[in-house]
Order: C-alpha cells, then structure tokens, then sequence
C-alpha cells in the first residue's frame, strides 16, 4: 500500500512476483527464485519427510499472515489446522516450543532460523515445494525507472556481482557469526 501512496519508489525485499499482485504494481525481472521450506518440530523426525505428509488434521501449522507461505498452506496442505502470526519469529518460537508442528516460509528465512535456532528442537525440510520469484516492484506507469532496474539487474550478473553477492549471502555462512 504504501508503494501505491508515493511514500516510497520500490519495494526490493522479499516480494513475490504474483499475477494477483501485478495487477496493481510492476515487477523488474525477478533477481532470485526462491519457495517455501519447512521447519518441522523434531518429534516428527522420520514421519514428516515432505509438505504432503503435513496435510493430514493431526497436524498444526503456521506461517506469517498474508504471505505466500500462508497461500501455500491453504492451497496445498487444506487438510492440516493453520494458524496465521504476525511475525517470522512467532511462528518459529511456536515450532520449537511445541504449540506448533511445522513452520511454513521462504527458504532464506527458515534457513538461517534453522542456523540460528535450530538443531536439537526443529529440522528443515529444505527442499522448496513451491515456485516463487521474487523481484523489485514499482508503480504502474514508471517505464523508464522499470528499465533502469531490469538493466542494472542484466548488467550485476553479467559481469559476476551478482554471483559474489549470492555466493555470500546464499552458500557461505561466515556472516551468520557477525550477528549471533
């Protein structure tokens, strides 16, 4: 909404590109795919190996309201009792406390949760079972910034920026020891 009011020009974190939502906003090209993981009360070690094994009313899941993690469950897994947090963080604690049995949200997210948290209380169901491009989004009828973005985008991967940054960000965990 607040992209929509001028009270900013892009939204560049975590947004994915949905035709629901294209019909208000422009997306660039998206900059990474990413899908929903799970992170999954260890008690169901070896029973839960996958998202369909959750679709079942024994079990309790949550994500974070109005995101495609919450899509996600009520598509796919309509089957399980879904409860719905206002933040990432309320829906992990919920998991390892054991109010809740499975935590559905973005990869990078339930990831580093994992890495932070994890270990001893929860596993992570790491392979995405969804398809989610995410990318910058801007107002409708701002063609020229719109280019300038998809540019600069072709431009950071083309000559290996884009790889580094993933490469630090994605595949090494060094920077995780910085905030602990």
């Amino acid at each position: 909404p607040a992209l929509l009011t001028n009270k900013f020009d892009i939204l560049m974190s975590g947004m994915t590109l949905t035709q629901q939502r294209n019909m208000s906003i422009n997306f660039a090209q998206p900059y990474i795919i990413i899908g929903q993981s799970i992170l999954v009360n260890k008690k169901f070690e070896g029973t839960v190996e996958d998202y369909k094994d959750l679709n079942d009313p024994k079990y309790t899941i949550a994500s974070k309201l109005g995101t495609t993690g919450e899509q996600a469950v009520k598509r796919l897994i309509p089957n399980a009792k879904y409860i719905s947090y206002e933040t990432e963080q309320e829906g992990v604690l919920e998991v390892i406390n054991g109010k809740v049995d499975a935590f559905i949200y973005d990869l990078p997210y339930n990831a580093i949760a994992y890495v932070q948290r994890g270990g001893t209380k929860i596993f992570h169901l790491d392979k995405p079972f969804t398809f989610e491009p995410l990318a910058w989004a801007v107002r409708k009828g701002d063609p020229d910034f719109l280019n300038w973005l998809n540019n600069f985008m072709f431009q950071v991967k083309s000559d290996g920026t884009y790889e580094k940054i993933y490469k630090k960000w994605f595949q090494d965990d060094a920077w995780l020891k910085e905030i602990q």
